[in-house]
């Protein structure tokens, strides 16, 4: 996947004129996407994460909405490590919320909130005064957050910064829904549109000259991201990780092979599957592939 290059493969005779130089066959890579549940943002692969798209070593992220939404609250205040088995009722009646065995008081989110509005309301603005050309979609909207966080830290502050789409089809399945929600009785004229952030994924996939998935998780992640390489017959590469069983039917526990026979995975490709906990595993993969892949590319920047 990150070895590929368009000049490895012969010339097809319906090739597209841009693709026949030598120069831009040579430079012309395999486009990634990085999909992932929202709580690997909360438990650990946050760093991870950041890493790979600070380098442009990926092209595209798809993920939900507490995975965009985590990583900005844990810019504005920190995250404690508590336990699994603390009892909800007295964390509730202490203004402390608990992810997993992570601790978030209610003051992230009001903080949160706080940070939001006002973007809300600036983006509000432009929509009215110029709803010709501002439109809003959730990956804009992702955009415009990672701008206004401006922060090093931010996964998608790099993302704002290197040009990379994070889509989201689920944006208001979280706190900033509830933000989105009630800035609705405010501005009732805000409007997001998913219909051009469907268009805009599908059209990444189609036109690119290879693609590779890598999927942490399941669930609308993994869906959205095969659907969109189901656009162009199958994605080249693709890489689950993910402890999802087949017995139960789930989209999450679906196997590759059975996202070859939708189209979403081509039929000459060899996915694989790392039946394991991602946090444990994504962490090690990246160190023996995207690591030396970023270091390669230093040496021959520096060449």
């Amino acid at each position: 996947m990150l070895a590929w290059r368009l000049s490895d493969r012969p010339l097809a005779p319906d090739e597209p004129e841009e693709r026949k130089d030598p120069t831009f066959r040579a430079k012309t890579r395999c486009t990634i996407y990085l999909s992932f549940t929202s709580n690997l943002i909360s438990s650990g692969l946050r760093e991870t994460i950041r890493f790979l798209v600070q380098h442009r070593l990926v092209d595209a992220i798809v993920t939900t909405a507490g995975g965009v939404e985590e990583d900005f609250i844990k810019c504005l205040a920190p995250t404690y490590l508590g336990d699994f088995k603390l009892k909800g009722k007295d964390l509730r009646a202490k203004g402390v919320n608990r992810l997993g065995n992570l601790l978030v008081p209610n003051h992230n989110y009001c903080l949160f909130e706080d940070w939001v509005n006002p973007i809300l309301h600036a983006m509000t603005d432009e929509q009215v005064a110029d709803p010709e050309n501002v439109r809003w979609t959730p990956s804009k909207v992702i955009a415009r957050l990672g701008k206004e966080i401006n922060h090093p830290d931010s996964v998608y502050y790099w993302c704002y910064k290197n040009d990379i789409p994070v889509f989201c089809p689920a944006l208001t399945d979280g706190s900033l829904g509830d933000m989105i929600y009630f800035h609705a009785y405010k501005r009732p004229e805000f409007v997001i549109d998913i219909v051009q952030d469907i268009k805009r994924i599908n059209d990444t996939a189609v036109r690119a000259a290879c693609t590779g998935m890598v999927i942490l998780g399941g669930g609308v992640v993994k869906h959205h991201t095969c659907n969109a390489n189901l656009m162009r017959n199958g994605a080249e590469f693709s890489v689950y990780i993910n402890t999802g069983q087949e017995f139960d039917g789930s989209d999450s526990g679906a196997s590759p092979d059975e996202a070859i026979s939708w189209g979403k995975i081509k039929i000459d490709a060899n996915p694989v599957k790392v039946s394991a906990d991602a946090t444990l595993v994504f962490p090690l993969i990246v160190t023996q592939t995207f690591l030396k892949e970023y270091s390669r590319r230093q040496e021959e920047a520096s060449k």
